[in-house]
């Protein structure tokens, strides 16, 4: 009689379950015992399983669909999360890292910069982070299993890490931890307007280190540049000034976006590493 399979966590499970259960016990250090993790925990086992189900494609699919739903729930729960966990900004010791690594803060530099036309361009490329994933996760979903697994065996790894790094290096950013150093306003017009608006309701206040604009919309980038070339050039210069907006629009450190870029090259090698045959 054959042993039974003893399945390795794959790297979304065990990253993404590793986020969700260091957040539980650091809740339940702090003396709160968090109803919402644990659900959360229970269902990613459950999940886990769904998503072995060898033979059966759209139990496949439903296992891998709660690593984005839970990722969106999970987002919006660190607002109340992280002031109990750690309530102390790192946004002084990230500016720290930023004047060693390049001697200024990048935001302040660029200000000189500024003009509507601009801002209203990386207004409209930062945006577009959103329907970006969006559409990706649909049109993976849609595809081939295996392919699916694999990626999103990198991009929910990727999100496990990013939410403990929130947690950890909690930060506002240079918007807010440095307003007193712009000079110069951010003036624009209608995206503008949104992208101000979707930032200041979205946003959890320590959503900065890494940045998983950063990171996810380059995880995207170079994993459609091996698996589906015609998306990699369609979306090049999007993410291009994607990347320039964190900065432009005062949201991120420049080790911010250096994280986020390692994250994203950790986050495919994993994948490539883990391809579901």
């Amino acid at each position: 009689m054959k042993p039974p399979k003893i399945w390795p966590l794959l790297p979304h499970e065990l990253f993404f379950g590793l986020f969700l259960a260091v957040t539980w016990a650091r809740l339940a250090a702090a003396g709160v015992f968090s109803v919402f993790y644990a659900i959360l925990i229970a269902i990613n086992i459950v999940a886990i399983g769904f998503a072995r189900s060898a033979g059966n494609p759209a139990w496949q699919r439903v296992g891998l669909l709660f690593y984005p739903l839970a990722m969106n729930a999970a987002f919006q729960h660190l607002r109340v999360d992280i002031p109990i966990i750690h309530p102390a900004h790192a946004d002084a010791a990230l500016q720290a890292i930023d004047w060693r690594l390049i001697g200024t803060n990048l935001s302040v530099r660029l200000q000189g910069m500024t003009r509507p036309v601009l801002t209203e361009l990386f207004s409209f490329c930062y945006l577009l982070f959103f329907p970006y994933l969006l559409f990706t996760l649909i049109y993976y979903f849609a595809g081939e299993v295996k392919l699916l697994a694999k990626f999103m065996n990198g991009l929910f790894a990727l999100y496990g890490i990013g939410f403990l790094g929130y947690t950890l290096v909690p930060a506002a950013g240079p918007c807010k931890a440095m307003a007193g150093e712009f000079s110069v306003p951010l003036h624009g017009w209608l995206f503008t307007q949104w992208n101000a608006a979707l930032v200041a309701r979205g946003s959890i206040g320590a959503d900065v280190f890494p940045s998983l604009h950063c990171a996810v919309s380059s995880y995207i980038l170079f994993f459609d540049l091996r698996h589906r070339r015609w998306r990699f050039y369609l979306y090049l210069l999007p993410c291009l000034l994607l990347w320039i907006s964190t900065i432009y629009l005062r949201y991120h450190y420049f080790i911010d976006c250096l994280s986020g870029f390692a994250l994203s090259a950790l986050a495919l090698w994993l994948a490539s590493r883990t391809a579901t045959k």
